[in-house]
Parts: structure tokens; sequence; C-alpha cells
């Protein structure tokens, strides 16, 4: 596996999440396919929420704007290759506050999936599913 390569596909994840932590659309879009699709449903499934399939970047790109501040670490990312596309797994641990009241948050330590295409000079995320393994506060709150 090339060194850049790998380096690309996992700048993809460290886009998603730098681009919600600094309300940067542009950096957050990047990380995404025009026909992505982010699955949460596993993640809420841990505390009885069941959001819907956000599918195509715009749709993702809407959900994500606005109501709440959040600060993300990804870890352990593992890499495989085949062509162009790859598979991306990785622990994130996210803090999410509610813009309006800090008071209102949650810390979720998430596993995540990505399955991720070659675009150009770039690697974009094509499907991201996101599991939760542990969480503390009140993500109801956050997420709806």
């Amino acid at each position: 596996m090339d060194i850049d390569d790998r380096t690309e596909i996992i700048d993809a994840l460290y886009r998603f999440g730098l681009g919600q932590d600094l309300k940067d659309r542009e950096l957050f879009a990047s990380s995404f396919a025009a026909d992505a699709e982010l699955h949460f449903r596993p993640a809420a499934a841990r505390w009885g929420a069941e959001p819907p399939l956000m599918t195509g970047r715009d749709t993702i790109l809407a959900l994500f704007a606005g109501r709440v501040d959040t600060t993300h670490q990804v870890t352990n990312p593992r890499v495989t290759l085949d062509g162009d596309t790859a598979r991306l797994t990785a622990l994130v641990e996210a803090q999410h506050l509610l813009s309006a009241d800090h008071g209102t948050h949650a810390l979720l330590r998430n596993r995540y999936d990505v399955r991720l295409v070659r675009a150009g000079d770039r690697w974009v995320m094509r499907r991201v599913v996101i599991e939760n393994a542990w969480y503390t506060g009140d993500p109801s709150a956050i997420f709806g």
C-alpha cells in the first residue's frame, strides 16, 4: 500500500471531524462523495433513537449544521486498499455540546467503518457506519 494513499484515506475522516469542529462547511463537505451514506442508527440505538439514513452529501451537510459544538479525536485507524476503493476502521471520540447551552452535552466513543473511493488525488467517504461503544451525558438531548 502506498503511504500517500494511506495518509489520504485517513485524512478523509480527519476532514469529517475537523470540519464539524471548526464549523467549516467546505472542509466537512470535502470528506464525502456526492452519493455518500451516513448510518448513525447503530450508534443511536444505544439510547433508543432511530435517526434516518442520511443519503447524499447535501443531506448530510444540512443535518450537521449549526446547533451543536463538537470536538473529535480519531484513533486506531486501520486501512485496507483495493485499487480505487478502500476500507477504514477507526475509533472516534466526540464531545457534543448544545451551542445554546454547553451544560447539555454527550461524550461518545464510536467505532467507524468507512468505505472510501478515490476522487482524483483525494479519497472521499462513500459509506460511513457508526456504532457506539459507550457514552456519557445525554445524547438524546443532542441528537433528538
